[in-house]
This record gives C-alpha cells, structure tokens and sequence, in this order.
C-alpha cells in the first residue's frame, strides 16, 4: 500500500504524456495552485460526471489561480477521445504504469461493491505555489465533489 500525502508535504514531481502528444511537468507549474485529481478510467459514469464537473468549473478555478490535471490510467488516444466526446477543457494525462499514482497514494487497495481488490482510488490533491501538499482529499465522490472542493479552498 502506498503512503498517502498529507497537507505539508513535498508534491512528489512527474512528467507524463498528455493527451495532445505533450507532456506535462509537475515542477513546471511552480507559482501556480494545481489541483491534481486521479480518476480510475475515462468514458466511465463517474469519472465523465467528475472530469466534466471540473471543465464546467475551469475558468473561476484559473480565475482564482488553479490549473486542474486529471490522471488516469488510459493511454493518451483514450484520454483525447474522452476530451473530444465530452468537450473537456482540463489537462489529461496518462500515467499507464501507474508509478505516480502510486508515490501520490492514489493506487492500491480499496473496496469495491464489498470487495476489496487493487486499483485507483479516486483521489484529489491540491499543491501550492511553493509545491507543498495544501489538501489531500482520498477516496471522493465523483458527484459533488468540485463543489465541495471549491468550499475547503474557500472559493465562492
């Protein structure tokens, strides 16, 4: 199992692929909030509700200095088929060994209909300015959740 991020901690950097044939660098972003958000698969009910949450809310987060990155575990043609289908406007990036969802925590054992198996837990962690951990939220809801994201960030 994974250690899970807790608020203060270093956000551990990555570069992944993304899904217009880019790649994106955690440390990149310094200056900026990041919410990193990790969702077990595109296409599916829960992550399309999430990840179109987020596309709907993207302009107030950039306009209080967020940048939003989705992590899955797809390949970067799913995650641009996932864009396309449902007009998404966040950064998607393909982590397919699964490494940084396992340093960040969001990989490992979690329940599922009563069974416990191995896989992504859905997982949002909000890094700041500096690169520290400020929130590390594990084991959301796809539903609600940008919202009640937005209140423990004390957006409007």
């Amino acid at each position: 199992m994974s250690e899970r991020l807790s608020p203060g901690d270093e956000a551990p950097d990555f570069t992944l692929p993304d899904d217009q044939g880019g790649e994106v660098t955690l440390s990149d972003l310094r200056g900026r909030k990041v919410i990193v958000y990790f969702y077990p698969a595109a296409m599916t009910p829960g992550c399309t509700t999430q990840a179109c949450d987020f596309s709907d809310n993207i302009s107030s987060l950039r306009g209080e200095g967020y940048e939003v990155l989705g992590i899955s575990p797809d390949a970067p043609a799913k995650l641009a088929k996932f864009r396309e289908k449902d007009g998404l406007t966040i950064t998607l990036l393909s982590d397919a060994d699964r490494a940084v969802m396992t340093r960040w925590g969001a990989f490992g054992e979690k329940k599922l209909y009563g069974k416990t198996v191995e896989g992504v837990i859905r997982s949002t962690v909000v890094v700041d300015e500096q690169g520290q951990v400020s929130h590390a939220m594990y084991n959301v809801k796809a539903t609600g959740h940008v919202a009640k994201l937005r209140r423990d960030l004390g957006l409007a």
